[in-house]
């Protein structure tokens, strides 16, 4: 089956001030093994370490790898930094920005949603990270820390092997008072799978733009991350030949799916409806597109989350079950 990949390429804002880990997760998804090709725009190189080994070419603003990323420096403009990256004959698959530590996010988010750029790019989601250690209430004095908590779509807590659980509880009551339920992962060395972090679709771009427009959500296969299940990540797949009662799944879906939960998809099967449905979670959105079977009926769900209690996410999917034999 021919697959048309979408032709908005995917942008992600990384933002958090000095020494919170963003030039360690920028590392990390430039040297990545899942194949991905992703371009990086950042300040200036500085303490990006990239591998000698992977290095094809290096001129004053631009890096390119043999595993085919790219780093760009922002030292004309972001405007014409992302030109650059799409008049590049060589297609990458996304696009990582990373803001100085004191930057204010929005004027970049409005860049994408409000230019010229929202025929071709599609602003997939706003990373913070804070350094668990040194970050405390005094920091919200500064405009721009406020404003990184404010306009993040994921908040990655970076250096919790530092302190401790008191700390860490502390900082997110802190961090809640600003984001209502923050999307947040700790992490250490900013080690985190990346596909919890890219293609998850997670900027509330309507809120950005005043004039309401329709967004195309895209399905994306990820590559699995082979490093998913460290950090108390957790990958948990559920299979039912029986149909779901639509109410019951609502109802999981608003009530009852574990915060944990940071990523689910798969094909679901409603009692009384003859389509597929398609569905998609990231964050708490969720999408569901329909389309017709062209095999037997049948559920098949993967949730991917942090410390999950699988036996009970198990047995809430089962109670979604009809459980009469009426179907």
């Amino acid at each position: 089956m021919l697959e048309i990949s979408p032709p908005e390429l995917p942008v992600t804002i990384i933002t958090g001030f000095l020494g919170s880990g963003k030039t360690t997760l920028l590392n990390q998804i430039l040297q990545n093994d899942q194949n991905l090709k992703v371009a990086v725009l950042v300040n200036e190189f500085g303490d990006l370490n990239i591998d000698s080994q992977l290095l094809v070419s290096y001129d004053d603003d631009m890096v390119e790898l043999s595993n085919g990323c790219i780093c760009c420096t922002i030292n004309e403009g972001l405007v014409e930094a992302v030109k650059k990256i799409l008049a590049k004959p060589e297609k990458v698959d996304r696009l990582i920005i990373e803001t100085t530590g004191v930057a204010d996010p929005l004027p970049i988010i409005l860049t994408f949603v409000g230019s010229d750029f929202r025929d071709f790019t599609r602003l997939d989601s706003v990373i913070t990270i804070v350094d668990a250690e040194t970050f405390t209430p005094e920091h919200f004095e500064s405009e721009a820390a406020f404003k990184q908590i404010t306009f993040t779509d994921i908040l990655l807590l970076n250096k919790t092997d530092l302190v401790d659980e008191e700390q860490l509880r502390v900082l997110e009551t802190y961090k809640t008072s600003i984001k209502k339920s923050p999307r947040i992962i700790h992490t250490k060395y900013a080690q985190v799978p990346l596909p919890l972090i890219l293609d998850v679709g997670l900027t509330p771009i309507d809120s950005y733009v005043e004039k309401k427009e329709h967004h195309q959500h895209h399905d994306h296969d990820h590559h699995h991350s082979p490093h998913l299940e460290a950090d108390g990540f957790v990958s948990m797949s559920f299979q039912s030949d029986k149909p779901f009662d639509v109410y019951q799944f609502q109802k999981f879906l608003t009530a009852q799916l574990p915060i944990e939960v940071f990523r689910a998809k798969g094909i679901i099967w409603f009692a009384g409806s003859e389509l597929r449905h398609v569905f998609q979670l990231c964050g708490q959105r969720s999408d569901l597109k329909s389309d017709r079977w062209s095999t037997p009926p049948v559920n098949q769900l993967v949730f991917i989350g942090r410390h999950l209690d699988t036996d009970k996410l198990r047995q809430q999917l089962n109670d979604c079950l009809l459980t009469s034999v009426n179907v």
